[in-house]
């Protein structure tokens, strides 16, 4: 039976993760995300405002928000609840990339050791220890948990075993791949601008509208929808399942991330590839996975919760990855990754 209640932060508190301590700023986090924060208020300003860039924005909150990461680095690489070709899964991880959310592995990992310690202390981001924490804080601390070896190797050495994706981790491949992106849209709208119109500073205006409104708010906006899945996912909402962790279902949440605010039934059954699991719980991504399904370009879907567990145990496929033998290789992880 479904439980609908609002949890109050304090009914249960957490410490930060021991892996946190001593607390240390993550310094080029914290700039990188300030900066990119300050730099998307330009949309504010009238000069920098087009409606190719309004469009844009709303159009990549799906194009790189649903089909990046909801369902390339969370549905599908995480949590491998549908398979596709390898081209699509390329192109898919790539979008998701390009939201800045940091590098496939390094994503896969943080999320796979929420669920397996979900609102437990070694959580990365239980909004039990602050809302803040949950949202946007824990972002900006650096933990000895998420080291690049033994972290990467217990939690995602199938996502370091695939060479495209070791490629994106070195040298911080992944985020050249973000750069690049961004100077795409401005190149395109200066190019676009100017033949259209014959003056160079029109094409300037344009292309700058194009990065603010197409690159820049839409990364915050996408920004801020996962990280509220994270945060108030955890506190404001009803439950389907227990779960023994505090995941709740929320419709606001769910029509922001077309779908993964249907947490608790997430929480329930990890793998399952269809996160509403009632007829009135609207999941754009599942229907995504669907539409792809349909024209065989997605396989291997698990449509329907498997043998009910407690969703600290993690889903099956994610712990096989986690459990598989270590990447055979011949130098170390920190030289791989280096």
């Amino acid at each position: 039976m479904a439980s609908t209640t609002t949890r109050a932060v304090g009914d249960r508190a957490l410490a930060r993760p021991e892996a946190t301590e001593p607390l240390q700023i993550y310094w080029t986090y914290a700039i990188n995300i300030a900066a990119i924060h300050l730099l998307a208020l330009l949309a504010l300003v009238p000069w920098f405002f087009s409606w190719t860039g309004v469009v844009l924005c709303l159009g990549g909150l799906y194009v790189f928000g649903t089909l990046g990461i909801n369902l390339a680095f969370h549905r599908m690489l995480t949590h491998r609840s549908l398979k596709v070709p390898r081209w699509l899964e390329y192109t898919f991880a790539t979008l998701a990339v390009c939201c800045l959310q940091d590098s496939p592995a390094r994503w896969v990992a943080i999320h796979r050791q929420h669920h397996q310690h979900s609102d437990e202390q070694d959580d990365p981001h239980s909004p039990l220890v602050s809302i803040i924490w949950g949202h946007v804080g824990w972002v900006f601390v650096r933990s000895t948990g998420h080291d690049r070896t033994m972290h990467f190797e217990h939690y995602c050495r199938d996502i370091l075993r695939d060479p495209y994706y070791m490629w994106l981790e070195r040298r911080l491949h992944w985020f050249w791949v973000y750069l690049a992106h961004a100077v795409a849209y401005f190149v395109a709208g200066l190019a676009i601008g100017w033949a259209m119109s014959g003056v160079y500073m029109t094409g300037v205006q344009f292309g700058a509208s194009l990065l603010v409104w197409g690159v820049l708010l839409r990364t915050v906006l996408v920004w801020h929808i996962t990280w509220t899945v994270n945060s108030l996912g955890h506190i404001f909402g009803y439950q389907n399942y227990e779960t023994g962790d505090s995941s709740r279902n929320n419709w606001i949440f769910a029509l922001l991330s077309n779908g993964d605010g249907w947490h608790n039934n997430h929480h329930a059954h990890q793998n399952c590839a269809a996160h509403g699991h009632k007829w009135w719980e609207f999941d754009v991504t599942y229907l995504t996975i669907q539409a792809l399904e349909l024209v065989g370009l997605a396989t291997n879907v698990v449509k329907h919760p498997l043998v009910p567990r407690h969703a600290r145990k993690g889903d099956e496929r994610a712990n096989e990855a986690i459990n598989q033998p270590h990447v055979p290789v011949n130098t170390p992880a920190a030289e791989r990754i280096a």
